[in-house]
């Protein structure tokens, strides 16, 4: 009676789900599947101690409260007559609650199940909106969107451990489950819309887009005879060696390329370029060449920088202006290069033609504003949120793999591998799960801490990821 008057009295009164009434549930669950699979009454008592103690850790903080629940077990207990070996036995039935659930003694088993015993119960829906309540507080979800999202993965991998709980709660937890598929389903299906605001949101980041692209081609790289690469450079060429309208020449070039995005990547995307590359043409027909400046390194560098501005907006709102990449997945399908290669290709014969008939000096300067353009539409597109591959080899993998997929909100891919080989003990190795997971360099440190946490001895390295195949540009929207 201390330790529960201790759990009403002093848990914080945020706790909605892990208080005083769910110790005392958790007692009872595991007293009952204890008692119908004819466990002996040294184990019942063992089971309902460990039942008491299991999330006394909160009286400190909810971060790893097992261990702060078996800090408090090995304090309490022995001015109750426990022994060191029963109080130890305690210990690793707590310890086996800790998520993702690993009981390692048959006792353990039957805590795990007692613990999360609701989930195959009448009293699901109440006690998943008092954890809802609690995990707001703390941060761990935001929207209950994001709370119907973490309970159907939970619930799609978790499992009991006794015949008892098997038999009588595994087939109600399969309907709860497929409730909330349901649910988690129906909000996707309307999730694709898009709110007349973030239409409007669209509709300005274009209309800027297109001005300072038009701005960046008429006054700094059209006058002054300067390429970029992809369609762009393309009609800029033509435009210098054909004195063809430089709007008509865009519109026409990227037409096809549109087309065919229509069919390759998504009719929202299609429809979205096709009416950035006609305003564009509408703005380069009705803005006058103009030549800011004549020096030419200025030229390459600002020309590429608000090149890659106007392009980098665009694509922030799910369109483009160039059709470079779409003509590169197109390729890619039907030979052995990557859209790397072929986009390199490309450029190298625009800057080729650029240096035969105007010079090196100026296709030099044109592979400068290329970069300029490609380094600013990377900044713009991808901001502080590029992209990061991170491996992590650890011999607590089981719950490093639960942390990054419901602490960091993160997909993981595992690798069969083995750790140790080290010299001087060569032939000692073990299995092990390899970790990789791609993140955001914003996110870089807390999942470094994350990994600390669960094992301060973990191998991790990152690495910048400079292309994914699958995808044509970094974009906001679904298309």
């Amino acid at each position: 009676m201390f330790m529960m008057n201790k759990l009403e009295k002093e848990l914080p009164s945020w706790l909605t789900y892990h208080n005083a009434d769910h110790t005392r549930s958790v007692i009872a669950s595991v007293e009952y599947l204890a008692k119908a699979e004819n466990r002996t009454a040294e184990e019942i008592t063992l089971l309902n101690t460990a039942a008491l103690f299991h999330d006394t850790g909160f009286l400190e903080s909810h971060l790893k409260h097992e261990e702060t629940s078996c800090k408090l077990a090995k304090k309490y207990l022995p001015d109750y007559n426990y022994s060191a070996e029963q109080i130890d036995s305690i210990c690793k039935t707590i310890m086996a609650t800790r998520l993702p659930q690993t009981p390692t003694t048959e006792l353990g088993k039957y805590l795990c199940d007692a613990d999360l015993y609701y989930l195959g119960t009448v009293q699901y829906w109440a006690n998943a909106e008092k954890l809802y309540a609690e995990f707001k507080k703390i941060g761990f979800v935001r929207t209950n969107t994001e709370w119907l999202v973490k309970q159907a993965d939970f619930l799609a991998t978790h499992t009991y451990f006794t015949k008892t709980a098997q038999t009588e709660l595994e087939s109600h937890k399969q309907t709860i489950l497929e409730e909330i598929k349901s649910s988690v389903k129906t909000m996707n299906t309307h999730s694709h819309k898009p709110t007349l605001s973030e239409i409007i949101q669209d509709a300005c980041f274009i209309v800027f887009g297109i001005i300072i692209a038009s701005f960046a081609l008429k006054e700094f790289l059209a006058p002054n005879k300067f390429f970029d690469g992809g369609i762009t450079g393309i009609s800029l060429l033509v435009h210098e060696l054909y004195h063809f309208n430089l709007g008509v020449i865009i519109v026409l070039f990227n037409l096809p390329l549109i087309i065919i995005s229509y069919f390759s990547v998504g009719k929202s995307f299609a429809v979205k370029t096709f009416a950035c590359v006609i305003l564009l043409g509408i703005c380069l027909l009705l803005i006058p060449d103009y030549a800011l400046t004549k020096d030419k390194l200025l030229i390459s560098v600002f020309g590429g920088v608000f090149l890659g501005i106007g392009i980098g907006v665009i694509m922030r709102a799910g369109a483009a202006l160039d059709g470079i990449e779409v003509l590169a997945l197109y390729t890619l399908k039907r030979t052995s290069f990557t859209i790397t290669e072929i986009i390199l290709g490309i450029n190298i014969l625009i800057f080729g033609i650029a240096a035969i008939k105007f010079g090196v000096e100026s296709a030099l300067y044109s592979i400068l504003t290329y970069f300029a353009a490609t380094r600013t539409i990377d900044y713009v597109v991808e901001g502080l949120q590029a992209y990061t591959g991170v491996t992590i080899i650890s011999g607590e993998s089981e719950a490093i793999k639960y942390e990054l997929v419901n602490n960091l909100g993160r997909g993981i891919t595992v690798y069969k591998g083995q750790r140790g080989f080290l010299p001087g003990n060569f032939e000692v190795s073990a299995d092990c799960d390899i970790i990789f997971t791609v993140i955001t360099r914003l996110e870089l440190r807390k999942l470094h801490n994350l990994v600390h946490n669960v094992d301060p001895k973990a191998f991790i390295f990152a690495s910048t990821i400079r292309e994914a195949s699958g995808g044509i540009i970094k974009r906001r929207h679904k298309h």
